[in-house]
């Protein structure tokens, strides 16, 4: 295994993004089983512990970094300006965050609004399909995509007027809280893609900020970070740094690669992967004594263990698909690794139409082994309405 590989776009990637979208929605889907082995599940706070669940979102971050090196490649090569390219990535954390605080407040929603909570589920989410569609480029139908838009616009802004949270005896709006999965994911990629903007394919300066995330997060964990209360809560790094450092992994990953993919073999690229992979994996286990493993904390040592997980199957993908060939058995998936978005909020609307029409699963349906064969089969039915949504024009991209 010696060839030389290329600088174009790894297929490795989207596999490893379309598979970790699937276990997103398995996990996710957990709460409604009974009799979950505790080790698939999340693990809670106060536990130095870390469940199956807890790898997830950690592998989709590392990916989100993985891609950003091509992306914005690809649009300078498309000849878009440094400029340009920082206005894109604004627009894109501003959508994140949007929905992100959307689907946060859904949560904590009053039962004493004008509809019910999952009406309101459901139009959040066809706002979101108006808004954010990709339309077919036929220049004669622009004034008809801009209407839907405005329209899908104008029910978030009725959604976000007749909204209710909180408890009966203490109704509240809406409100930030900790901006969802999706509001994450949008603070992180605009600290790492700016970064990246920034730094480009310079190996020592992405080095340089992957150390300094680690730093920033172990230093708040010591409380060396408390001269800085007074401004947490304007100016912060998302998960005290941890989530940014979760994706700079990724990119620097994605760097080497493209730095490098001319000098030096595959086997290299593999073993340098391999290689960061132990690296974080003895950073994650030396910081364990001192703040245990934990996500819901965002842990020095949750984040080191994810990021070697994260560096070694990457690794593995690489090897089995873009260096094997061996990608049919991902073609099922595949909507899951290139319309991610749209797969990630299709339960939304799922979950909230059989609540509706009290349709309730019988309970040795939902229990143990079966339960989570049910969990997989609901991951595998969302991957594919997907698929078939994109082939009728109904794609998210931001």
């Amino acid at each position: 295994m010696t060839s030389k590989f290329s600088v174009t776009r790894l297929d490795s990637i989207d596999i490893f993004r379309a598979l970790t979208m699937f276990l997103m929605i398995f996990v996710n889907d957990l709460w409604t089983l009974e009799g979950v082995p505790k080790w698939l599940e999340h693990s809670a706070a106060k536990d130095d512990a870390m469940g199956f669940s807890d790898i997830i979102f950690p592998c989709f971050l590392f990916i989100v970094g993985l891609s950003i090196p091509f992306a914005i490649a690809n649009r300078k090569s498309k000849g878009d300006s440094d400029l340009t390219i920082g206005r894109h990535i604004v627009e894109r954390t501003i959508a994140l965050l949007l929905m992100g605080i959307f689907t946060v407040n859904l949560e904590s929603a009053n039962d004493g609004m004008i509809i019910s909570k999952y009406v309101w589920e459901i139009f959040m989410v066809i706002a979101f399909f108006l808004i954010w569609n990709v339309y077919p480029e036929k220049p004669e139908n622009k004034s008809i995509y801009r209407l839907l838009k405005f329209i899908g616009l104008l029910i978030l802004i009725g959604l976000a007027v007749i909204y209710k949270g909180g408890e009966a005896d203490n109704i509240v709006w809406m409100k930030t809280h900790w901006y969802g999965i999706l509001g994450l994911i949008g603070w992180t990629y605009l600290i790492c893609a700016f970064v990246y903007l920034i730094v480009g394919d310079n190996v020592a300066l992405v080095v340089l900020a992957c150390v300094f995330f680690a730093i920033f997060n172990m230093a708040e964990f010591s409380g060396a970070l408390g001269f800085l209360h007074r401004i947490r809560p304007h100016v912060w790094i998302v998960g005290s740094g941890s989530m940014p450092g979760l994706a700079m992994g990724g990119i620097l990953a994605s760097v080497i690669y493209r730095k490098y993919s001319k000098q030096m073999s595959s086997t290299t690229f593999l073993l340098i992967l391999i290689g960061l992979g132990i690296v974080s994996f003895i950073y994650g286990f030396g910081t364990r004594p001192f703040w245990g493993i934990s996500k819901i904390r965002a842990t020095p040592a949750w984040v080191g263990i994810c990021s070697g997980i994260s560096f070694v199957a990457f690794a593995f993908f690489y090897w089995l698909t873009d260096l094997q060939g061996k990608k049919d058995w991902a073609k099922i998936l595949k909507p899951a690794g290139t319309s991610t978005l749209t797969c990630y909020l299709i339960p939304y609307v799922w979950y909230a139409v059989v609540t509706l029409a009290g349709i309730s699963l019988p309970i040795f349906l939902r229990t143990g082994i079966i339960g989570i064969i049910k969990s997989l089969l609901f991951s595998l039915i969302i991957v594919l309405i997907t698929g078939l949504i994109n082939k009728i024009g109904i794609k998210l991209k931001i």
